[in-house]
């Protein structure tokens, strides 16, 4: 303990963080690297396969609704106007000369300094295995032979039509080379992680979600941290979960982590008490506004209050749908097939015009941008326009109602109805089996083991708000109980995630907030806490610091004992079971 008060931070973290891998799921992206590095990797979340089904589906998903119903059409069009009110903006179908406002402009000339590396078009991914070399000596040949002969190579894929005996197609592809496939290849997206939970549904069985995370993550440290299998056992994991996530996923992914990726040693912490030890903190609300879903919950002195849990059924994803929409409506979209839906491609370049254009600000906001056009292995096509009410997208963080319909419904909660109720003492409690259910979280023991009497139960709550995210925080905080500790936390507020980047956001939350606050309340004052990293990586950030930290390793499972059914004998410890891992995720005990 000495040591670890005289030891400087950055020299700890190289000394005990070379061997230690902080792995931090999300539903788009995933974190990822040793805690001695920083940034951590940040991937998308995704796996492409090769596949040979006739017809073939370019996405492997929740069956999509993209059809707008009137109600949906008209609440939308209604949180536009209010909007357009607060910023000072012309209403949704009123012409733009009429307004008197000042005009603020983002980009003038298509090339500031800011966003030049953003209108660089994506490129086509090459899913031919050795296929750079194979063409490069293919063209060499021609050349030699006949330099009329017309050589068949797509532009901006850099590969050439399969021949059986120089291209094989590549067996699955990882990451954002994923998302950059062409519709025309036969390959089928899969997304293990939609919406918090996992992506299950009848046409994505529980099976093949836990073999494409498997897959995915088994990559990254290959290709990333180039840890190869016969060494992993010399690793320990840390996995920072969101608080979206069940304890039946939970379990699922220590096993993937143990038993499939073959660390030795694992532990498991709550994303939104990593974001707090990633920040230097004791006490905060912490608001995580990531891709697909936005959480809200309490920290106080190092401890999780689950009762002050909340979370939203939206993020950056949605904020990017709901600029297409309006650049759409504004008839300022160039005439091109933009489907985010079937070209993943096209959400790519969506979440970058958002990121450098979308802020908060009083006034119309419009913007002089490059967009790209993507056709079946085409090259990418630029086309300069310009964007407006680029001000209007990220408000719907506070009036959800704009960025709807959901086209990714959330998987069916049924799948999670087990006996997984925290209610129950399952120690006592002879289950019968189902046929669906593997092994890999179900004990095939039944023995009465004592309870972990240190570490609190807690009931997590499971359902979604449809609030906006000022009510959300308001009413997450006022949950927390005592006055004193209220104001305490209307007063560290912190965001992280993605999304809390945009620009601006920080006075629009505070404002929001105050005003969301019941006047009952004896509360006056609303401060956003200065995020002393980079919002999109605290929570990993804080995961490396508590995995690094945790000299007793007291509550760390080792990959001998998970697969000894997760019954630690030394210690009568039965890791499986849903009450220690509720517990490890939600509290942070010191030795």
């Amino acid at each position: 303990m000495d040591y670890l008060k005289s030891a400087v931070p950055s020299q700890l973290m190289s000394e005990r963080g070379y061997n230690l891998v902080v792995i931090n799921p999300g539903s788009a992206n995933i974190r990822i690297g040793l805690a001695s590095q920083d940034p951590p990797f940040n991937i998308p979340h995704c796996i492409a396969r090769h596949t040979n089904q006739v017809p073939k589906r370019n996405v492997m998903d929740q069956m999509l609704n993209n059809q707008i119903t009137t109600a949906q059409h008209m609440e939308r069009e209604k949180a536009y106007d209010v909007i357009a009110s607060l910023l000072k903006i012309p209403f949704l179908d009123e012409e733009t000369p009429s307004n008197t406002y000042p005009r603020k402009m983002g980009r003038v000339d298509g090339h500031n300094s800011q966003s030049r590396g953003k209108d660089v078009a994506l490129s086509w991914t090459n899913v031919y295995e050795e296929a750079s070399s194979s063409v490069s000596e293919l063209e060499t040949s021609i050349d030699k032979d006949d330099t009329s002969q017309p050589l068949d190579i797509k532009e901006g894929t850099n590969s050439t039509e399969p021949d059986a005996n120089k291209l094989k197609y590549r067996d699955f592809i990882c990451g954002e080379e994923a998302l950059r496939i062409s519709p025309a290849e036969p390959y089928c997206l899969c997304r293990p992680i939609r919406r918090g939970h996992f992506n299950i549904s009848q046409h994505y069985p529980m099976q093949q979600v836990l073999e494409d995370l498997q897959a995915i993550w088994d990559w990254i440290l290959i290709e990333k941290l180039h840890i190869p299998h016969n060494e992993r056992n010399m690793y320990a994991a840390v996995l920072v979960v969101p608080e979206t996530f069940d304890n039946r996923e939970i379990k699922e992914m220590l096993s993937i982590v143990l038993k499939d990726l073959g660390f030795g040693l694992a532990v498991v912490h709550q994303e939104g008490l990593a974001a707090v030890f990633g920040n230097g903190l004791s006490t905060a609300c912490v608001v995580n506004i990531g891709a697909q879903v936005t959480s809200v919950i309490c920290i106080e002195d190092g401890g999780a209050l689950p009762l002050t849990g909340k979370t939203l059924p939206f993020g950056g994803d949605d904020i990017s749908r709901c600029f297409l929409w309006t650049q759409r409506h504004h008839q300022n979209w160039p005439q091109i097939r933009t489907d985010i839906l079937t070209k993943p491609i096209d959400m790519l370049m969506l979440n970058r015009l958002k990121e450098t254009y979308c802020e908060i600000k009083v006034g119309e906001l419009d913007a002089i941008a490059v967009v790209h056009s993507y056709e079946d292995g085409m090259p990418p096509g630029s086309h300069k326009t310009r964007l407006a009410a680029l001000n209007v997208p990220p408000m719907g963080l506070f009036y959800p109602t704009l960025l709807v319909p959901d086209v990714y419904p959330p998987p069916p909660r049924s799948w999670f109805h087990d006996y997984e109720d925290m209610l129950e003492d399952p120690w006592h409690i002879d289950f019968p089996r189902r046929p669906d259910m593997s092994d890999t979280f179900y004990p095939n023991v039944n023995v009465g083991l004592p309870m972990w009497d240190s570490y609190p139960v807690f009931s997590k709550p499971k359902k979604e708000e449809k609030v906006g995210l000022a009510e959300a925080i308001a009413n997450s905080i006022l949950l927390a109980g005592r006055i004193d500790l209220q104001r305490k936390l209307f007063c560290s507020i912190l965001l992280t995630g993605g999304v809390a980047l945009t620009s601006d956001l920080v006075p629009a939350v505070e404002e929001r907030v105050l005003h969301a606050i019941p006047p009952n309340e004896e509360i006056d004052t609303v401060e956003v806490l200065q995020s002393r990293t980079n919002p999109t990586f605290a929570s990993w950030k804080g995961g490396a610091i508590l995995g690094v930290l945790d000299c007793s390793k007291d509550g760390w499972i080792r990959r001998e004992d998970w697969m000894n059914n997760g019954i630690d004998t030394e210690y009568v410890r039965k890791y499986k079971d849903s009450y220690y891992l509720q517990a490890q995720a939600m509290c942070y005990m010191n030795s």
